[in-house]
């Protein structure tokens, strides 16, 4: 049985150069005006920022929150935003070097690419402790933000509901030809086909993709253009992240896509978390932390229901209305380190399969 994704991974440089370039300088006063304090006093100061964030998640999002962060804590933060793939590659270049101090990814798997690296800092017990422990790394290196359930968004004027199936799976069938669009690319979708090869090993897992890629499954970029296109009847349905069609229908009550949760107990019924990590190379993994856990506060927490409608991770935050509750999705973990090649044999996989067009 399977439902909620438990990650168990154990296996815009700065916005501003200058701010680099000083640093050196900065430090040299600091010391001057600290060098006759205590060693415990050099200590509490340490990592207090200014710090370095990759971003994996939209600016519209993040930066408020980063914001609100920077006036309760003092603490200034520089965002580089891309694509999570994108940035965790990039770290893997930067190594030692990498000017970032906190890695905040859209996709699980992006956080568990570094951490079979060692490139991501150990958390503390009580950071982690915020979030029920399917929802961050075993290991320790990650904690989980917020969360989604993968679902099949459908045209309601296009699709009778006797007709939706009650399994992923059922979707690489012949009854599905040229009906069920995909996005290959997307992180997501990604970490739903690592989640599948781990529970179903790799043989069934390249069947489902190829059996997709037969049918001519749509392909799109990302989970929004997908819910637009089912929206549009340009398709009559989709595997996506829940929130997309609830935000759609948010901006036009009439549009015409509903979200199918499939069964609890289904491998496509995936709870998928976006996550955050202090780098093992960063020198400011305190202020690092300090952001994570204001990111998993009440005020932080109530943000990610209210404006991106995913589920909130932090106990005693309610989620968006409609949405069926994550103890309803409680199942089996999967241990992702049983795959020795990880995302990166995922996405050979896609690719082999001819799913992407």
């Amino acid at each position: 049985m399977l439902g909620i994704l438990d990650i168990r991974y154990d296996v815009s440089m700065t916005n501003s150069s200058l701010r680099r370039f000083l640093t050196p300088v900065l430090v040299v006063f600091a010391v001057l005006a600290t060098a006759c304090g205590s060693d415990s006093d050099s200590e509490s100061s340490a990592g207090s920022g200014p710090i370095t964030v990759y971003s994996g998640r939209d600016e519209e999002l993040v930066q408020p929150l980063i914001d609100a962060f920077t006036a309760s804590s003092g603490i200034e933060v520089d965002v580089r935003y891309a694509d999570s793939a994108e940035l965790a590659l990039l770290i893997q270049t930067e190594g030692d070097n990498t000017p970032a101090d906190v890695f905040i990814s859209q996709s699980p798997g992006a956080l568990g690419l570094l951490a079979g690296e060692d490139r991501l800092a150990p958390l503390p017990d009580d950071l982690l402790g915020l979030v029920d422990p399917g929802f961050a790394a075993s290991d320790g290196t990650w904690v989980g933000l917020s969360g989604r359930v993968r679902v099949v968004v459908y045209n309601s004027d296009l699709v009778d509901v006797a007709d939706l199936p009650t399994s992923v799976l059922e979707l690489s069938g012949a009854d599905y030809a040229g009906r069920v669009a995909v996005a290959p690319t997307n992180g997501s979708f990604q970490d739903f086909v690592t989640a599948m090869r781990s529970e179903l090993g790799d043989e069934a897992t390249s069947a489902w993709l190829e059996g997709l890629a037969a049918n001519g499954a749509p392909n799109y970029p990302k989970n929004s253009a997908i819910v637009e296109a089912v929206g549009r009847g340009e398709v009559e349905m989709g595997l996506v992240n829940h929130y997309y069609n609830l935000r759609a229908l948010e901006a036009d009550p009439s549009v015409s896509s509903v979200n199918h949760f499939l069964p609890a107990g289904d491998v496509g019924s995936l709870v998928i978390v976006t996550g955050g990590a202090v780098l093992a190379a960063s020198e400011s993994g305190a202020a690092g932390e300090e952001l994570l856990r204001y990111l998993l506060s009440v005020d932080a927490q109530t943000t990610f229901a209210a404006e991106t409608q995913e589920y909130p991770l932090l106990d005693g935050v309610a989620a968006p209305d409609g949405l069926p509750a994550l103890s309803g999705y409680a199942a089996d973990t999967i241990d992702y380190d049983l795959l020795g090649d990880g995302l990166t044999g995922t996405i050979d996989l896609i690719r082999e399969s001819g799913i992407e067009q």
